[in-house]
């Protein structure tokens, strides 16, 4: 009776084991599970920011090239206005010189003209 009563005890923590055993496992595959879940989450977060930041530089790159094209014009437009400039202050210059040869001119036929009178004065 006594050994009946150590193999039915055996036999109960045998079972007890198997079950516990079963449970960890199961507790195991639920916790590995739920690991890979969190994972997989993050990993999408993860790809998102990844893509978002490839994103960025693309766009950051192109910004530069337009800002350097657009510095690159904006000298042009500067060196085109400063030649536009010295032409009219050229022309400015030319037509001041046109006066100042206009008044000469007239300064000498006026004086021509009196050397004229006087000469025909005096015949």
């Amino acid at each position: 009776m006594l050994s009946s009563m150590v193999k039915e005890h055996q036999a109960k923590q045998m079972v007890k084991k198997e079950i516990q055993e079963i449970r960890r496992k199961e507790s195991c595959a639920a916790a590995n599970d739920l690991t890979q879940a969190l994972v997989d989450h993050l990993n999408v977060g993860v790809a998102q920011a990844y893509l978002n930041q490839k994103k960025l530089d693309a766009e950051a790159k192109q910004l530069h090239a337009s800002a350097t094209n657009f510095s690159k014009q904006t000298q042009q437009w500067l060196n085109l206005v400063e030649s536009f400039s010295g032409a009219l202050k050229e022309i400015g210059d030319v037509e001041n010189w046109a006066k100042t040869i206009e008044g000469d001119v007239r300064t000498i036929t006026t004086a021509l003209e009196i050397v004229y009178k006087n000469s025909q004065e005096h015949d």
